[in-house]
């Protein structure tokens, strides 16, 4: 009966702990360490990020542990630039040694959304891709506006956890609202680009 209890006691705190490559900028997991992932990040994945801020491209790719709900492709268009999010996931040991997908490059889908610059809001940005949507995210009085992937709209934690913001999302053409606010646009491109390098 003690040997049952100590098993079921280690099947319950660590037998199911999955393990999995651990790495910035590399996708040769042989460069790579590995965790063991928490409760919380039950899979193991590989991820790119592509952003254009301007003429400045920013390329990540990374091997970690991820909750499911990060194992979502998404992107989104705003006046700061564009961000591209890909990932591939799985739920075995090690499983994370292929390569991140390789992104397409954007094409213009003939959507337009409103997007801010400064506190104008008036602004509009073409969306790319599969960015079906126009969304808003508000934090107290900090809007970010522009196009997004029916992804972003459908995990709004994505947003709320990663940018502390709220996000609404409309299907329309140029749906989400041409309000202006007094906001801190650079701040907002700033804690997106934060994002980005630490996630």
């Amino acid at each position: 009966m003690h040997q049952q209890v100590i098993l079921l006691s280690v099947l319950l705190t660590g037998g199911f702990s999955l393990n999995c490559y651990d790495c910035q900028n590399s996708e040769d997991s042989g460069r790579c360490g590995n965790v063991t992932c928490d409760r919380q990040h039950t899979k193991c994945a590989s991820e790119r990020i592509e952003s254009y801020f301007g003429v400045t491209k920013v390329d990540l790719v990374s091997k970690r542990c991820v909750m499911p709900v990060q194992c979502v492709s998404w992107s989104i268009s705003t006046a700061c630039g564009r961000t591209d999010h890909s990932v591939q996931c799985c739920d075995n040991d090690l499983c994370n040694d292929q390569k991140a997908p390789v992104l397409s490059p954007p094409t213009p889908n003939g959507k337009k959304c409103f997007a801010c610059d400064w506190e104008d809001c008036s602004k509009t940005v073409n969306c790319q891709r599969n960015e079906d949507y126009c969304f808003s995210a508000y934090s107290g009085a900090e809007t970010l506006k522009g196009c997004g992937t029916k992804s972003v709209c459908d995990e709004p934690e994505i947003f709320k956890r990663e940018l502390n913001k709220i996000i609404t999302c409309c299907s329309g053409n140029l749906c989400n609202g041409a309000e202006s606010f007094l906001q801190s646009f650079m701040f907002l491109c700033f804690s997106l680009i934060t994002v980005i390098l630490v996630h």
